[in-house]
């Protein structure tokens, strides 16, 4: 299939997405080519609609060829991918199995500017590529790239027990599966959202609590939190919710913001609080996300959108705006 021509999406200096054409030229020997059939959509996309770089890092297509020395996948397979594209795999992180930090990690928006879910194909290594269960749909699948990945990474990497109890601020993106993955890990869930207009649906995701939060000046929950994950794209007012966790409790933020990260100093220090930095999974809790969401029926809450121009640009805006319930999902019209 080496040296024909595929389609992608791309930012450009204007802010706009736009169509141009792509050629795979060589095939390396550790590398698959795909046909991209869904892709989620994050946002974190739309940080880069001003680069000159393909678009798109929840990807689920099916191999079309393989590199000399691949052996983990074969034509006709369907494999995923998300935030990290390669790592040195040499250096105390990538053994400890940390290739989400490694120093020479590949990340979506530094390199491999013209690959891309947003595209008809792609080409990546298959050391960072993911087998998709078979209960999986592709459209569940793909937004478990990065926001399943990002969510069960932290609920792991934190030491979640099935006897904590998880707070959650938000339902959105985010939220909504951090809600699905720490119930069925057997965690007492606490949900935080704004107004009282989507307590039923936290409660049908797995919220064990709810409370509605505007307005309000204090916070009478149960039991206090062990942990507090953070997925609302602004920072909450702590003064409500550094009261509620145990002392020695973890809070975690995990959208993107490139605001300064303000707390107040001395309930941290008073209470032994720890605020934990979290990024995407590395690669062998990515693995162990898409197993444990398959057995468990995780379910994203998805908008589908036909994977060309005009279905990016709506879908793009739809998510701008706020209006996007919760993750949207391109599909290919050319299966």
């Amino acid at each position: 299939m080496t040296g024909f021509e595929y389609v992608t999406y791309r930012g450009s200096k204007e802010g706009k997405v736009v169509e141009a054409k792509a050629l795979i030229e060589t095939l390396g020997p550790d590398e698959v080519i795909l046909k991209v059939t869904h892709s989620g959509l994050c946002g974190t996309d739309l940080h880069y609609t001003s680069q000159d770089m393909v678009l798109g890092h929840e990807g689920v297509g099916v191999v079309q060829q393989v590199g000399s020395q691949v052996t983990k996948f074969k034509v006709g397979d369907r494999a995923g991918w998300g935030y990290l594209h390669d790592a040195c795999l040499e250096c105390e992180q990538c053994l400890k199995g940390d290739e989400i930090f490694c120093d020479k990690r590949h990340l979506y928006g530094t390199h491999e500017f013209d690959q891309g879910a947003f595209a008809s194909h792609a080409v990546w290594k298959a050391a960072f590529l993911f087998h998709i269960p078979d209960s999986l749909s592709s459209t569940d699948a793909a937004p478990l790239m990065c926001a399943g990945a990002t969510v069960f990474t932290a609920l792991q990497k934190l030491g979640v027990r099935s006897t904590d109890r998880v707070g959650v601020i938000g339902i959105g993106g985010l939220g909504h599966l951090a809600i699905q993955f720490a119930s069925k890990m057997g965690c007492e869930v606490v949900v935080f959202s704004g107004t009282e207009s989507k307590r039923e649906e936290a409660v049908e995701l797995g919220a064990d609590e709810f409370y509605a939060t505007r307005g309000v000046e204090k916070l009478q929950i149960g039991s206090k939190l062990d942990y507090l994950i953070v997925t609302t794209s602004q920072q909450p007012d702590w003064s409500l919710y550094l009261p509620l966790m145990v002392p020695q409790g973890s809070i975690v933020p995990l959208s993107v913001s490139r605001e300064n990260f303000n707390m107040p100093y001395m309930p941290l220090v008073l209470h032994g609080l720890r605020v934990q930095g979290s990024l995407t999974a590395s690669r062998g809790i990515h693995e162990q996300m898409l197993r444990f969401a398959a057995h468990h029926k995780i379910k994203p809450i998805v908008q589908e959108y036909p994977l060309t121009l005009d279905g990016l640009v709506e879908a793009m805006d739809k998510l701008d705006q706020g209006q996007m319930k919760y993750r949207g999902v391109l599909v290919s019209q050319h299966p």
